[in-house]
């Protein structure tokens, strides 16, 4: 069940990716490009699987369902923020339009806020174990 849920995630990198490539068709691959589908491309890859192993575990609101562990979860608490961010960051550049960067200014303090939402959850259900999970990994 775990691995359902995350698989129907990748349609949203899968589609991103295919509007690079649609809307730079026919154009030159610049550094700029290049650079976008190096980030993009591993960026959608680790968000989807970040999101297959926290497979029932996912809720768009903060909930304490199971601490999950392992993974990409075993060194980042937060791959989906992590890698989400990375895959658009490419995917502005790779559009060549990296101006929209300026979007981050208003994405990176709303999940900073909500990180914290939902480690304050894990916290109050999980406690110590949550505590010291969050002693040994990143971001």
């Amino acid at each position: 069940m775990a691995q359902r849920s995350g698989f129907r995630f990748i349609a949203v990198p899968a589609a991103l990716f295919g509007a690079a490539i649609v809307m730079t068709q026919g154009r030159p691959w610049t550094a700029m490009r290049t650079a976008g589908m190096a980030l993009m491309i591993p960026g959608f890859v680790m968000w989807g699987i970040a999101h297959v192993q926290l497979g029932d575990s996912f809720a768009i609101r903060a909930e304490a369902r199971q601490l999950v562990t392992r993974g990409v979860y075993s060194r980042f608490r937060n791959p989906i923020y992590l890698f989400g961010g990375l895959g658009i960051a490419g995917f502005t550049l790779a559009i060549e339009r990296p101006w929209w960067l300026l979007a981050f200014l208003i994405l990176i303090p709303m999940q900073i806020v909500r990180s914290r939402r939902e480690a304050r959850v894990l916290e109050e259900k999980f406690g110590d174990e949550y505590r010291e999970y969050a002693r040994h990994t990143w971001i």
